[in-house]
């Protein structure tokens, strides 16, 4: 990783001077909203709520956003919630947090653990765990809107806060934006949030220029061959060769055809076909994630996958009516997150002048994917940023750097962050940011 004291001394020095006496009043006034935020995030913990399902969930939050003095629109996009606070003549700034949990059954063994369980839309009974913090964030964000209605006297503009459902179908963003967030609302000129960390310690700020999070596709492909008797191949055109050589090609995407300056991923997660040792299948099917952050790049890996799908068969001597269909899942395609650069490096600079170099650090883009990125491709004017909160309880993360030990990661059921930690920061951060983006005219 690489330490934010690289960034130019000029940027820095001006921000230094932040008023202590107002960034006092904010932490002190965090402090005694501290109790009944952790209130709220334990309750949220125990009642974590699956995508498309946030109802109790938005509800809290939009209680909590009116309480706070904000106007409060709900079920847009779903169970979405908007939150619009008007203070004067400025700029208009959008600050987003996430609702939704994860088919996960915690093992934290931690009191107040989930113990909810439901069926899905699938059909698959299972349990339900915010194994990637956005309970945090939630709690954060109402931890944020308390301090920016508080300190109404020290800004101008209009804050649009969000409570965003189904992140992790990667369709809650678009979904708002299609119901009208853009035009029933004030259009913002930036967009901040933030997302816990697995991978930092608790209360370590990271922040990423340019891309920070991928494009993320999901890919089936049905392979289809002429099934019989394992005893008289010759009679067949085995799928599970035809898709061994598939898989075996797929690697030479990345390995041959991408830049090795442009990152990118071809993963097959899932392989499955055949039902017996003497039989051979009519077909296989495989399951793929795909990432990459340009969207040349992606659309490149897609048409590739298409080739050598279709190459690999036709070399086999399958028939043109047994080819294999490719499927990319639209639905649940999650676009590239782009920190727009300059505003970024302004932004982190401004965090590590509050809260210090030693807790401030810029670091590498990762091929993780979030949604939050589709508010600024909806309008590239939008300055855009979603920055790091680490997670890891400090005592944690020494011992495991010390003994070399493999932590949990986001969606584990063993991830447990020090929430107050996280929430504190981040609830800090965005209303620190917010008050530098929209000055007292």
């Amino acid at each position: 990783m690489r330490r934010l004291a690289l960034l130019a001394l000029p940027l820095a020095l001006p921000l230094a001077f932040v008023q202590p006496a107002q960034a006092q009043d904010m932490k002190a006034q965090l402090d005694r909203e501290m109790p009944s935020l952790m209130a709220i995030y334990d309750d949220l913990h125990a009642n974590p709520e699956l995508s498309f399902m946030e109802e109790r969930s938005a509800a809290i939050m939009a209680r909590e956003a009116r309480a706070a003095g904000f106007t409060v629109t709900e079920k847009v996009g779903g169970h979405g919630i908007v939150a619009v606070m008007r203070n004067g003549a400025g700029p208009t700034i959008l600050i987003r947090a996430d609702m939704d949990a994860l088919p996960v059954t915690e093992q934290t063994g931690l009191p107040g653990a989930s113990k909810v369980r439901v069926v899905t839309a699938e059909g698959v009974e299972t349990g339900v765990m915010h194994a990637c913090g956005h309970d945090t964030h939630m709690a954060a964000w109402i931890g944020t809107a308390r301090l920016l209605s508080a300190n109404k006297a020290n800004w101008s503009g209009t804050l649009v806060m969000i409570g965003q459902p189904a992140e992790e179908r990667g369709a809650g963003a678009v979904a708002m934006l299609r119901d009208g967030l853009f035009t029933r609302f004030p259009k913002p000129d930036y967009a901040i949030a933030f997302h816990d960390a697995a991978q930092f310690p608790a209360g370590m700020i990271a922040f990423t220029p340019g891309y920070a999070l991928a494009n993320v596709d999901s890919v089936d492909i049905h392979v289809k061959g002429v099934g019989g008797h394992g005893a008289y191949p010759h009679t067949t055109k085995d799928p599970i060769v035809l898709a061994s050589r598939i898989v075996g090609s797929l690697q030479t995407l990345v390995s041959r055809e991408v830049d090795p300056q442009d990152a990118a991923v071809v993963t097959v997660g899932s392989f499955h076909a055949g039902t017996k040792h003497n039989i051979i299948s009519d077909e296989a099917k495989l399951q793929l994630t795909v990432r990459s952050f340009s969207d040349k790049t992606r659309q490149m890996l897609l048409d590739g996958i298409r080739r050598i799908a279709r190459g690999e068969a036709i070399a086999t001597g399958v028939p043109d009516d047994r080819m294999p269909v490719v499927k990319v899942d639209d639905k649940e395609f999650t676009p590239s997150t782009f920190n727009t650069p300059d505003f970024t490096q302004e932004m982190g600079a401004f965090l590590s002048s509050r809260f210090g170099e030693a807790r401030v650090r810029q670091v590498p883009a990762v091929m993780g994917g979030e949604d939050f990125g589709q508010f600024q491709r909806a309008d590239t004017r939008i300055k855009s940023m979603i920055f790091w909160v680490g997670g890891i309880k400090q005592a944690e993360y020494d011992a495991a750097m010390k003994d070399g030990r493999q932590l949990p990661s986001l969606h584990s059921p063993f991830w447990a962050p020090d929430a107050p930690v996280v929430i504190a920061t981040a609830a800090e951060a965005m209303a620190a940011i917010t008050l530098k983006l929209l000055p007292k005219s």
